[in-house]
């Protein structure tokens, strides 16, 4: 008999059936269906797989008696109860290291669209606008590249940057070990010596509003900045004050406050580039992230280590 799984987010087609065959599937991806699923299965889930920013609550893991694995299936395990799901013997797991390609790409991607301009440059042209008539835009090559949170996503953002022959600094609470990079002791300064600020910071309490107005101040009226982490490290407000007053030149962002709303001080900002936090999101990186919860249950199940504990 297969161990049943309640799946607390969106997956396609594709990604269900992969999991259904090694487990009884609760697809459970709103709230409505999620409290239908506790009252209705409670008894008998013996594992929960979420994400990062759906997380799960302690008052849902109390009515599952029987769980005992509980999966992000992306790096991010922000909403998760982490002390409250160890109490309970609870064996925890992410899928860090599956996505971290198709988000440096992304990040790189909003970098690239919001210094050149890339939306008004797109509408100009089917408008009949010639170049003749439009504003020079900066550079990408050449410049200074600031990372805040230089994990495995931050580190391969480093790398992308190294192709456009950036200089590379980061922030991170402690200097990464074996790392050759530029360390800066706290945000402020990495922001004023960046020209490009990526955000690639976890999520949490912690880093709520890290990136705030000073820290936007100090990037300066040539900054960009970039978040691909998650929406509550940047001070949404402080955002949209400096990119009305040219505190700071533009931002490209794919997660922000609020979500899934989009952020509505910044929507009529031409400065911006918006999407809707799906950095992490392709073919390749979906498959990698159920793989790796796969890998990670069967062998759980059969009694082993798992292979990407949290």
């Amino acid at each position: 008999m297969k161990p049943s799984l309640l799946v607390l987010i969106h997956l396609n087609d594709a990604s269900l059936a992969k999991i259904g065959a090694d487990f009884d599937v609760i697809y459970a991806p709103d709230a409505a269906q999620r409290a239908a699923a506790l009252a209705e299965h409670g008894d008998s889930i013996r594992a929960v797989l979420t994400n990062g920013g759906t997380g799960v609550s302690a008052a849902d893991i109390d009515q599952l008696p029987h769980v005992e694995l509980l999966s992000a299936i992306g790096a991010g395990y922000e909403n998760l109860p982490l002390d409250h799901a160890r109490a309970r013997g609870i064996v925890l797991i992410n899928g860090a290291g599956t996505n971290d390609n198709c988000v440096a790409d992304h990040a790189f991607a909003l970098l690239l669209a919001v210094v050149r301009d890339m939306p008004y440059l797109d509408q100009a042209t089917r408008d009949g606008v010639w170049r003749d008539d439009l504003p020079l835009r900066p550079a990408i090559s050449h410049k200074r590249l600031g990372i805040v949170g230089l994990g495995n996503i931050g580190e391969k953002v480093a790398r992308r940057g190294a192709g456009f022959d950036m200089e590379v600094g980061y922030h991170n609470r402690k200097p990464r070990e074996g790392s050759s990079l530029r360390y800066f002791d706290n945000v402020t300064a990495l922001a004023q010596w960046s020209d490009f600020l990526v955000v690639a910071t976890p999520g949490g309490a912690g880093t709520q509003h890290l990136i705030d107005g000073k820290v936007l101040e100090a990037l300066g009226p040539q900054g960009f900045l970039v978040n691909v982490s998650r929406g509550s490290v940047v001070d949404t407000a402080a955002l949209a004050k400096a990119l009305t007053s040219g505190t700071i030149a533009g931002a490209g962002l794919d997660v922000y406050e609020g979500e899934p709303n989009p952020p509505q001080a910044l929507l009529a900002l031409r400065n911006v580039v918006l999407t809707p936090h799906l950095a992490g999101r392709s073919p390749e990186a979906i498959a990698a992230s159920v793989d790796n919860f796969l890998n990670n249950a069967r062998r759980h199940f059969a009694g082993e280590p798992v292979l990407t504990p949290i």
